[in-house]
């Protein structure tokens, strides 16, 4: 007999037909020698009640499944009396693929703490939270590369090992081969990496973006979605060292377009999750944040307001508040003043453009006044910054100078600086940090907890 999945037997109609389900015993419990089995697969948040009668199966075998066991139950798929459910199987047969032992096993019936779940990640994809929190990861990144592929975008995978630093902040992850108990030195006492396996230096990539850029210049529109990695010794919930972004960068493209692109992106991800994933953010929003719908129906319903960094320190200045984080002009905002244009000013979306050059990355489009940058960041509410992207610069002269001006090593950005040399175009893109997006749409506070196994200083565990 073929396996169906807990998910469709829930949504199917009770035809006093013969059924197999597979998948792990999350709860049980024994009236008048009835026995009561809730049955999860990992298809849904839902479980399905497995009605078994004692005296037809084996008692050894009944005492054997407890919370956390793994069965095949075939049965009768029949209605169901009980409350919250539409059917319900009536076991004929049990077999036990795997116990679990309720003396040892963590996940009993009882809260815990994402504290404690963090501890034992290799088990709490069994606990409704993940599995609402994971399956919702997944129809994220399809979303993504749903929404992508239909408006004629190529998939791009950028390199994970890169011997430049797309950001200039040289918090990077060293990859190497050396003997690390013999490095051999160079003539001035420095690292001879002329004997390392790529014969220079080579870090984890902060970003596809630079990669990305090439890849736009010849096809058009691309995206990248892949693993990213920065050496930050931040201990923060907002703050992972492997973490994944989304990266589209478009030929042809302005400021405007990039914003254009951003806000219709955010709100179809959006709209995917509230029409595909209602039952797990149900569960999260009773569990966890009881606005999290209001918030996610409120990106999705209004226009995002769009205004230049300029008037944002103006508003902030203007605010009756006392910041904990000066404002300043040529200073960057911090997520108090994020989260305050956004909630209190504006009550929606905010675009903020046209940031000081002093503070923002080499690669962006310098504007006529010599001081701001064609930059952009997406704030929502909750979290601040979403999304941050500019105009790329195509002057190669202006991009070269401003290399220079940072102190970066020019040699390592040359095939950078050769697009603009040959074809330049006008272009632009942005990055979407693909776990703060998750913190978003899943109401979780910490974000260790919407990667499967986080990655931050001092654990590198699982």
């Amino acid at each position: 007999m073929k396996r169906i999945k807990v998910k469709e037997l829930l949504v199917s109609t009770p035809a006093e037909t013969d059924v197999l389900v597979k998948g792990w015993v999350r709860t049980k419990r024994d009236s008048k020698g009835i026995i009561f089995l809730a049955v999860n697969d990992g298809s849904t948040i839902n479980n399905i009640q497995v009605v078994a009668e004692a005296t037809r199966f084996d008692a050894a075998l009944l005492k054997d499944i407890a919370t956390g066991a793994s069965v095949a139950v075939k049965g009768r798929l029949v209605e169901s009396h009980g409350k919250g459910q539409r059917v319900e199987i009536q076991a004929e047969e049990i077999i036990l693929y795997g116990k679990a032992d309720p003396e040892i096993y963590p996940l009993q019936k009882k809260g815990h703490t994402l504290e404690f779940l963090r501890e034992i990640a290799h088990l709490r994809f069994r606990t409704n939270t993940f599995g609402a929190v994971f399956r919702m990861r997944h129809a994220m990144a399809f979303a993504i590369h749903k929404y992508f592929n239909d408006k004629g975008f190529y998939y791009l995978h950028t390199p994970i090992i890169t011997g430049s630093d797309c950001e200039g902040a040289g918090e990077m992850f060293h990859v190497t081969t050396l003997d690390l108990g013999n490095v051999p030195k160079n003539s001035n006492g420095g690292v001879d990496f002329t004997k390392d396996f790529f014969a220079k230096e080579t870090n984890l990539t902060v970003s596809g973006q630079l990669e990305g850029e090439l890849g736009a210049l010849a096809l058009g529109e691309i995206y990248t979605f892949g693993p990213t990695f920065r050496a930050e010794n931040s201990n923060t919930p907002r703050h992972l060292a492997e973490f994944w972004m989304i990266e589209p960068e478009m030929a042809f493209y302005d400021i405007i377009d990039n914003m254009d692109l951003a806000e219709e992106f955010l709100k179809y991800l959006i709209s995917y999750a509230l029409d595909n994933c209602r039952d797990d953010l149900d569960f999260l929003a009773g569990m966890y944040d009881k606005e999290l719908l209001n918030r996610l129906q409120f990106v999705l319903e209004n226009p995002f307001e769009r205004i230049t960094y300029t008037t944002a320190i103006e508003i902030l200045k203007g605010a009756e508040r006392k910041w904990e984080f000066p404002v300043e002009w040529g200073r960057d905002l911090q997520a108090e003043h994020e989260r305050y244009l956004v909630e209190v000013h504006y009550k929606r979306p905010v675009i903020i453009t046209d940031y000081p050059k002093a503070i923002k990355a080499f690669y962006m489009k310098q504007n006529d006044d010599g001081r701001t940058v064609k930059a952009m960041d997406v704030l929502f509410p909750g979290i601040g910054e979403v999304i941050g992207g500019s105009q790329r610069e195509e002057d190669y002269d202006k991009l070269l100078s401003r290399i220079r001006e940072l102190g970066l090593k020019e040699k390592d950005f040359w095939w950078y600086l050769e697009t603009r040399k040959f074809g330049t175009a006008p272009h632009s893109g942005f990055g979407l940090g693909f776990e703060r997006l998750m913190l978003f749409m899943t109401g979780m506070s910490n974000i260790r907890d919407v990667v499967p196994f986080p990655r931050t200083p001092r654990n590198a565990e699982f």
